[in-house]
C-alpha cells in the first residue's frame, strides 16, 4: 500500500469512528496532495455545506464518502524526502557591541521534517532563523541551499525559502483578494487561482473570515492567513519565528498539528523550522528539537549512542522535600532540585518512570503535575 493510500485509509478510519473534525482536515490534506482541481472543487463545495450545517455529523460523513472514493483512484507521486534541502556547516554570528556569539551551528534540514527551535530569550533563536533565511550574513561558515528547482538568484531562492517573523506586516483590502494576488504573481490562471485559494482557506479553517479585512481579525487568525499566503507558494523550506506567541493553548495545538500534516504532504513536503517558548507543544510535533543556550547548540538526541538514559522527572506537589526524599529513598535518587515552583528529581539510569509513579501512589503524595523530561530539552533549561 502506498503512503497516499494508507493516508486515505486513515481518513476513512476517522470517519468510521465519527471523529469528523480531525478526519475532515486529513481528508483535505489528501485532496491537496492530488493537485486535481476537480477534487479541490468537491472539497470546497462540501466545506461551504459544512459551514452551513455545523451539527449534521451524519450528513458530513455521508457526503465525504464520495470524495474518499474519488481519492482512492488517484495516483500521487511521492516526493523524495531523503536528501537535505539545506546544509549549514559551522555557521557563527558575532556581535562585537555586546559580545554575543551564535554557534558554531551545523544543521542538515530535510523536507517533511519539523525542527523545533527552543531556548530562553536572547540566546540566538531569531538570529539563527534570519541567517538561514539570508536576512543576516553569518560571520563564518557556509550554507548550501539544495532545492529541487535550480536557484539562479536570490529572488528564485526566496520563492522556495520563506521566513515569517513574529510580527507580520499589515494586509490591506480583502483577505481573499490578497491570497489571490499571491498566485497571480506566479502566473496562475484565474479559475485555478480561485480554486487553489479557496482550498487553502478551507484547509486552514478560515472559511468564515475570507471576506474580512486585516483589522477585523484576532492575532491567531492573522497568523493563519499569513500561513495561507505562504503555503500557496509551495515553498521547500519554511522558517517560523514564534508563531504560537499570541494563541491560546487549544489554538496552539491545532495549528501545530495542521503544520505537521501539511509539511508531511506526500507530493509537496516542506522542511519546517519553528521557534517557540511553548516547549512541550513544540516537542510533541517536532521530529528533532534544537536547543540554544548562550548561542551554543544542543539537540534532544541521546548524548552517547547506546548509553542508558538518566531518568529526570518534573513534579508539582504540596509535599515537602523531606517527604519526597523518603518516597524515593529506595530508588537511589541522585539529587532533588526545587526551583520555587516545581521539583526536579534525578535518578540513576536503571530506574523506570513507572516505579516513580508507583512510589508516589503508595505514599499517597498529592500530585498536581508529573512529567518525564529525560529526553525533553526541558532538562537543558535547568542549571
Amino acid at each position: 500500500m502506498s503512503l497516499f493510500q494508507s493516508r486515505i485509509k486513515e481518513v476513512q478510519d476517522f470517519f468510521n469512528s465519527k471523529d469528523v473534525v480531525l478526519g475532515y482536515r486529513k481528508l483535505m490534506d489528501c485532496a491537496m496532495d492530488t493537485q486535481d482541481m476537480s477534487i479541490y472543487n468537491q472539497v470546497i463545495s462540501l466545506t461551504d455545506w459544512k459551514e452551513n450545517h455545523p451539527d449534521d455529523v451524519e450528513g458530513l460523513i455521508e457526503k465525504s464518502q464520495s470524495i474518499i472514493e474519488n481519492l482512492r483512484s488517484q495516483v500521487v507521486t511521492e516526493n523524495d524526502t531523503t536528501n537535505a534541502v539545506i546544509d549549514a556547516v559551522e555557521i557563527t554570528k558575532t556581535y562585537n557591541r555586546n559580545g554575543f556569539k551564535l554557534g558554531p551551528v551545523s544543521l542538515s534540514i530535510k523536507k517533511g521534517t519539523i525542527y523545533g527551535l527552543v531556548g530562553e530569550n536572547g540566546n540566538g533563536k531569531t538570529t539563527l532563523l534570519r541567517i538561514l533565511a539570508k536576512e543576516l550574513a553569518p560571520s563564518q561558515g557556509t550554507i548550501n541551499y539544495l532545492f529541487n528547482n535550480q536557484i539562479e538568484n536570490d529572488y528564485k531562492l526566496r520563492t522556495q525559502l520563506i521566513y515569517i517573523p513574529q510580527r507580520t506586516a499589515t494586509w490591506y483590502g480583502s483577505l481573499k483578494d490578497n491570497l489571490k494576488f499571491v498566485l497571480s504573481s506566479y502566473g496562475i490562471p484565474a479559475v485555478e487561482n480561485e480554486t487553489r485559494v479557496l482550498m487553502m482557506i478551507a484547509r486552514l479553517g478560515l472559511w468564515k473570515y475570507k471576506h474580512l479585512k486585516w483589522s477585523e481579525l484576532s492575532s491567531g487568525y492573522k497568523m493563519r492567513f499569513e500561513l495561507a499566503r505562504t503555503l500557496l507558494r509551495q515553498p521547500e523550506l519554511l522558517l517560523l519565528d514564534e508563531p504560537l506567541a499570541n494563541l491560546d493553548v487549544l489554538a496552539q495545538q491545532v495549528i501545530l498539528e495542521d503544520l505537521k500534516s501539511i509539511c508531511s504532504s506526500v507530493n509537496n513536503p516542506i522542511a519546517l523550522i519553528l521557534s517557540s517558548q511553548q516547549l512541550y507543544e513544540v516537542e510533541k510535533v517536532s521530529d528533532k528539537v534544537i536547543f540554544l543556550k548562550n548561542g551554543q547548540y544542543t539537540d534532544n538526541s541521546v548524548d552517547e549512542a547506546g548509553a542508558a538514559q538518566q531518568l529526570i522527572i518534573e513534579l508539582d506537589t504540596t509535599a515537602t522535600r523531606e517527604e519526597l526524599v523518603t518516597v524515593f529513598e529506595s530508588m537511589k535518587m541522585e539529587k532533588l532540585i526545587f526551583n520555587g515552583g516545581v521539583f526536579m528529581a534525578y535518578f540513576e539510569p536503571h530506574v523506570e518512570f513507572h516505579q516513580v509513579m508507583t512510589a508516589l501512589g503508595h505514599y499517597q503524595i498529592p500530585v498536581t503535575y508529573l512529567r518525564n523530561i529525560s529526553t525533553s530539552t526541558r532538562r537543558f533549561f535547568i542549571s
